[in-house]
């Protein structure tokens, strides 16, 4: 059996999608129990491609099956395995009285012993299957089910879950207490929120080993749920991407002015200008100080480089109509100047990204941007900014519910950098991105990904699908500089990745 990943791979759902899309689905005419059969049987296929032949296993395959449908296909998984000469074990929570549905079929349906979990040690097993909980799971995995889970962690065998393992919060990606740690997982029809982000996907076994497997479930299922929640890939921006026709003009591709830099960090606007350009702004400007003015301009060949002096010099300079786009905060120092310039980019109706200082600037002073009637506003904090702007969010607890109150709240899109860098429109949509490299946690890779989005935020994007794009970018990028990278030589990779 072949198994094919839907066409809008881009859609996550949260657990209550997913069960909306399975009852859907049961209601317009298909049996739940031929959906669990498929989903049993993709599973046990995608098994024995990680696997191999029987003489190959080396052991037994311990499958442990929960009280409700995803230990149903926990049974198909086992019940496949050993039609096809497979040694396989099957582990049951609760006893098979407490099957219900398509999932007592599917028990009945399978001819061998069913042990109670905790009677035997399963620590001799090649493979293990966690089909003991799914995506409904809401609290933590307790009693002889959490001890079968953490001996299944210790074992030296290969894990597969089931739609998720068993004991991670499907909507989240947070570990509820024990949690089983998947070398693979296999989920239906759409990947989950908690299967992307971190540290959910780790638990998952990383994202190249999160497989979608097409049950039956047919993407009209969706039609009356409204997805919210998005892996960030180029089908989710690319419909919106600025490409360029042959009689484009450099106006037409957007101008961006770049708030230059203080002593000792000069360095952040230029990465953050030459980036932009690279993206394929027009024009960028970088506005510097008469103290830095000299050694901005003979840096930089391709930005133009325009002198201020004072807040009223820099409104000067952003009354330019052909200007668009501002970027404010890469080493342009904290302080109620910056403040000043962000409120009156706002009066302007300039759209802005604001990073780094400017964002330290606000602490306490968000209220400022509520001045921005026709602009669109891109806040891109890490870890320790966001925490700072937003105090009473803990993105701790929830990364990705935080980041959406965050944009509500400020009326803005927020970025928030990190493993999993989460883009959250005010609308409630947001992206989760999974393939920035490790090694991009250096000095200066986020003043180039605020260039990045400011140049296609210039360019004509809308601010959710420009900084999901300069995102996904930035961590391609990433993997094209490779280890050992610096935040310039991720400007030689900008024009490989872009679309």
């Amino acid at each position: 059996m072949q198994v094919h990943q839907v066409f809008d791979d881009h859609i996550l759902l949260t657990p209550e999608e997913a069960r909306q899309a399975d009852a859907w689905t049961i209601e317009n005419g298909k049996p739940g129990a031929e959906l669990m059969e498929a989903a049993g049987r993709a599973v046990a296929d995608i098994i024995v491609d990680y696997v191999g032949t029987p003489l190959e296993v080396g052991g037994e395959i311990v499958v442990l099956c929960g009280p409700g449908n995803n230990g149903g296909d926990g049974y198909v998984v086992a019940r496949h395995l050993d039609e096809w000469g497979y040694p396989v074990r099957v582990l049951m929570q609760g006893g098979e009285k407490s099957l219900k549905g398509a999932a007592k079929k599917m028990a009945a349906k399978w001819r061998g012993p069913s042990e109670p979990i905790g009677e035997r040690p399963i620590n001799g097993a090649s493979v293990i299957v966690d089909s003991l909980f799914g995506t409904g799971l809401d609290r933590p995995v307790e009693g002889p089910a959490a001890n079968v889970l953490e001996e299944a962690n210790k074992a030296n065998a290969f894990r597969i879950a089931v739609d998720i393992p068993s004991g991670l919060d499907a909507l989240s990606g947070n570990p509820m207490g024990t949690c089983f740690r998947a070398d693979a997982t296999v989920t239906f029809f759409h990947k989950k929120a908690g299967q992307v982000v971190a540290p959910g996907r780790f638990y998952c076994g990383g994202a190249d080993h999160v497989h979608v497997a097409d049950i039956g479930i047919p993407e009209a299922a969706l039609e009356n749920v409204m997805p919210t929640h998005f892996s960030n890939e180029p089908g989710l921006w690319s419909a919106a991407f600025p490409f360029q026709g042959p009689c484009s003009h450099k106006y037409d591709r957007g101008h961006l002015l770049v708030l230059g830099g203080k002593e000792p960090t000069l360095g952040a606007s230029r990465l953050a200008s030459l980036a932009a350009l690279r993206t394929g702004a027009g024009l960028v400007t970088l506005a510097a100080s008469t103290e830095t003015y000299a050694i901005q301009a003979s840096a930089l060949d391709d930005v133009m480089v325009r002198r201020f002096d004072s807040a009223f010099g820099f409104i000067g300079l952003m009354s330019d109509p052909k200007i668009n786009t501002v970027l404010l905060g890469p080493g342009s120092g904290v302080g109620e100047k910056t403040v000043e310039l962000v409120m009156q980019a706002t009066l302007k109706s300039r759209n802005m990204v604001l990073d780094a200082d400017a964002l330290t600037s606000l602490v306490g002073r968000l209220d400022v941007l509520a001045n921005a009637k026709n602009s669109e506003i891109v806040l891109t904090p890490h870890e320790g900014e966001f925490a700072r702007l937003f105090p009473s969010l803990n993105y701790n607890k929830d990364r990705i519910a935080a980041v959406r109150s965050a944009a509500k709240a400020s009326g803005c899109t927020v970025v928030l950098k990190g493993v999993s860098t989460i883009v959250a429109s005010s609308d409630g949509r947001v992206s989760i991105a999974s393939n920035a490299p490790s090694w991009l946690s250096v000095g200066g890779t986020g003043d180039v990904l605020s260039g990045m989005i400011a140049s296609l935020l210039a360019q004509g994007m809308p601010a959710f699908e420009a900084a999901s794009a300069g995102v996904w970018l930035h961590g391609e990028a990433g993997m094209k500089a490779g280890r050992g990278m610096i935040a310039s030589d991720l400007l030689t990779q900008i024009a490989d990745v872009l679309p």
